[in-house]
């Protein structure tokens, strides 16, 4: 197997480790599963609501029946008071038939008043359980992003992480670059010291030049040494004056007397 498909299955060794990561991920779980109470509050709110409308609907059209019926009662008296009977008579039995209708939506009212009642202590406990559920929520996802952080901490300081093997095959790889580029860098220094390995940014004949200059550094120097042993003198040019500007004659030929 060559390095490069072992770096490439470890890369998809570790891309598809973290998808799975975040598919099982408990904190997705937990806030999916807190939405899902929080949606399920919410209709019971919006049933609440609907129940305490059609409640309303219903309170209004008594009010209006209580109004006729109080009114047929006066009807009846009224006519009694002209000598009416078959008025006061007939009064009397819508006021009888309109009781009936009265007690039918007082049923219906006192239908949707328990309904109302046993809705909002629903809600009243959900809200309850969710708010207790979140509080847990919260704690759950912080221990676990703790205990998360603590992971990849170890495992960076154990180097055993997901992509330490990555790691390791890329620095071996520098290594084997910087030692071959350093022997490189040697051989072209002993092969253009050697002169097999001609300097293209050099001057027409500089390598001539380079070699009479050498030449003549090393015939100076033998003639000093010449003179150390004929008179006793130390030979060395440019090596006596006691001026400022001293260093000026270093490297230059002896004024003569």
């Amino acid at each position: 197997m060559s390095d490069n498909t072992a770096r490439l299955r470890t890369i998809f060794r570790t891309k598809t480790s973290k998808a799975l990561d975040r598919m099982e991920d408990p904190r997705d779980a937990l806030d999916d599963s807190y939405e899902q109470q929080v949606k399920l509050l919410h209709q019971v709110r919006q049933a609440v609501a609907e129940v305490a409308t059609a409640k309303k609907r219903i309170e209004l059209q008594g009010e209006e029946m209580g109004a006729r019926y109080r009114r047929l009662g006066d009807q009846a008296r009224e006519a009694m008071e002209h000598g009416r009977e078959d008025l006061a008579r007939a009064a009397l039995e819508r006021r009888a038939a309109l009781e009936g209708q009265v007690a039918k939506l007082q049923e219906q009212h006192a239908s949707l008043q328990k309904q109302t009642s046993q809705l909002q202590e629903r809600e009243r406990r959900l809200a309850e359980q969710i708010a207790a559920f979140r509080i847990e929520k919260e704690t759950m996802k912080a221990t676990y992003s703790a205990s998360e952080a603590q992971v990849r901490a170890n495992e960076a300081v154990a180097g055993i992480g997901a992509n330490m093997n990555d790691v390791g095959v890329s620095l071996d790889r520098a290594r084997d670059r910087v030692a071959q580029m350093q022997a490189r860098a040697q051989a072209t220094d002993e092969l253009l010291s050697s002169g097999a390995l001609k300097d293209l940014t050099a001057a027409p004949d500089a390598d001539i030049e380079r070699q009479l200059s050498e030449l003549a550094s090393r015939a100076d120097i033998e003639r000093q040494l010449a003179a150390m042993k004929s008179d006793g003198t130390d030979g060395i040019r440019g090596s006596k004056g006691d001026d400022s500007d001293g260093w000026l004659s270093i490297g230059q030929a002896p004024t003569a007397p």
